[in-house]
């Protein structure tokens, strides 16, 4: 028997204990025992309804065997037409790539990846490519920094095991309101990324330009940093904006 309440929410127990798990990984990739403890479901309810969510593509696995929030979530959410954020990060990544002439995406997490769940391909020349739904690592790259830079302190020292990037870097990126990256996830490739809030201040995504450090330049953030600081600014003020209504 579970050791949670006895009485389901919603009047239908497998979905509300289905919902538990997918909350418990919202904050990140857990064992069963983690899933247990937050959940407070018994230990065999826990790996079931984990299993069957995974098997529906709802929950994956990383690399080592944790539960993490699998691949369809983000799908069903860039379906999804009240999704704010992506209804209102269009224009604003059109017009930053319009300023700076380099490519924008707009990333968010999703256990230890960053997807690409928005773009604006920069529309001639030598650029760098990132399809929507591409999931790149956290491991490595200006947006993996944002992403990872406002997390809790347990998280953040979880983050930056084996990262290109270390909490020197962090601190900086915090203090200074933006990333930078120089053939950090690829060679010749270059970054800048800055954070976009939502309720509360959280981060909920990164924008970002990429692009040939060729024309980047070495300190791609002196060059770009300001344009992306406040394109972030400005698709932050539109969602909360939306939020409010």
């Amino acid at each position: 028997m579970d050791s949670g309440p006895v009485e389901s929410p919603s009047g239908v127990g497998v979905i509300d204990k289905a919902a538990l798990v997918l909350s418990a990984l919202e904050s990140g990739p857990a064992t069963l025992a983690q899933l247990v403890s937050i959940t407070h479901l018994a230990r065999p309810t826990a790996h079931r309804i984990a299993v069957a969510l995974e098997h529906h593509r709802l929950v994956s696995r990383d690399a080592h065997s944790r539960f993490t929030l699998g691949p369809r979530i983000s799908e069903l959410a860039g379906a999804a037409g009240e999704d704010r954020l992506l209804a209102l990060a269009g224009p604003v990544l059109n017009a930053l790539r319009d300023k700076t002439h380099e490519s924008a995406q707009l990333y968010r997490r999703q256990g230890d990846m960053r997807v690409c769940v928005a773009n604006a391909e920069r529309p001639i020349g030598l650029r760098d490519s990132i399809p929507v739904g591409a999931a790149l690592s956290m491991l490595a790259g200006s947006a993996a920094q944002v992403l990872l830079a406002w997390e809790e302190p347990e998280r953040l020292h979880r983050g930056l095991q084996n990262a290109r990037f270390n909490a020197t870097v962090l601190s900086v990126v915090r203090r200074r309101g933006w990333a930078q990256s120089v053939g950090e996830r690829e060679p010749g490739v270059a970054s800048v990324s800055a954070p976009v809030r939502g309720a509360g201040g959280r981060v909920v995504a990164a924008i970002s330009i990429s692009g040939p450090i060729e024309r980047m330049g070495r300190q791609p953030g002196a060059l770009h940093g300001a344009a992306v600081i406040a394109a972030a600014r400005h698709l932050s003020e539109l969602l909360a904006n939306s939020e409010a209504h």
